[in-house]
């Protein structure tokens, strides 16, 4: 009677194996599993080969770099990953501690009551002659306001809806400068009276009063 012959792979007891397997299995798709099974690979077929004709190591080498290097970039992706994580948690912080705090959109779309007083400036890129500012309301009804002659440089403004008999409802701001001259920035000022985070992430999203809710990286001026 003859005794098989035991070898490195036929030795291995079933729970090792079954517990390699399940480690393969549990993230079959990474850098370190698929090393894993190469080199399970490469001592296979190192016992099996043929003792006058023996493999090149050189392309196994080759192959193990490549692998390595592919490790390496997944270990960098969760670097940054964490990183952005992180960065997004001190904005968050930051932008909490704007609560109370008077700050200045780019937009130029904004609410008005009654009552309610809403500033802001207007950027203006060249000197103009007039400088009118145009509200529209949702039914496209529309109301000048003229701030007279101006040279480039920022114009602040004061839209009284009580003084000027603007009813409460949103309004669209636009700019009408001298012909030829393009629209200009405008921004909006508000205090700042919510910030909430978006539970499928993203920017935090800052409710300035008069403005509504916007995302953070549209302030343009913390600060009246």
């Amino acid at each position: 009677m003859s005794l098989a012959q035991y070898t490195a792979l036929n030795g291995d007891s079933p729970n090792a194996a079954t517990g390699a397997n399940a480690g393969v299995q549990a993230n079959a798709n990474s850098a370190q599993s698929l090393e894993n099974e190469f080199l399970t690979l490469m001592v296979a077929q190192i016992q099996n080969q043929d003792p006058l004709n023996p493999l090149d190591g050189t392309e196994y080498v080759g192959q193990l770099a490549q692998f390595s290097q592919v490790q390496s970039t997944e270990n960098m992706a969760k670097m940054m990953q964490n990183s952005m994580v992180l960065m997004d948690n001190m904005q968050v912080l930051a932008t909490a501690g704007l609560v109370g705090q008077t700050v200045y959109v780019d937009t130029n779309e904004m609410a008005l009551d009654e009552d309610s007083v809403q500033s802001g400036k207007i950027e203006l890129a060249h000197a103009s002659n007039q400088v009118n500012l145009i509200l529209e309301d949702e039914y496209g009804r529309k109301s000048k306001v003229p701030l007279g002659a101006h040279g480039a440089g920022d114009l602040d403004f004061s839209i009284d809806a009580e003084e000027l008999g603007l009813p409460k409802g949103n309004y669209t701001v636009s700019v009408e400068l001298q012909e030829g001259q393009a629209q200009p920035k405008i921004l909006l000022a508000g205090e700042v009276e919510q910030v909430r985070v978006p539970s499928n992430g993203g920017s935090a999203l800052v409710n300035v009063a008069g403005v509504g809710s916007v995302p953070f990286y549209q302030i343009s001026q913390f600060g009246s």
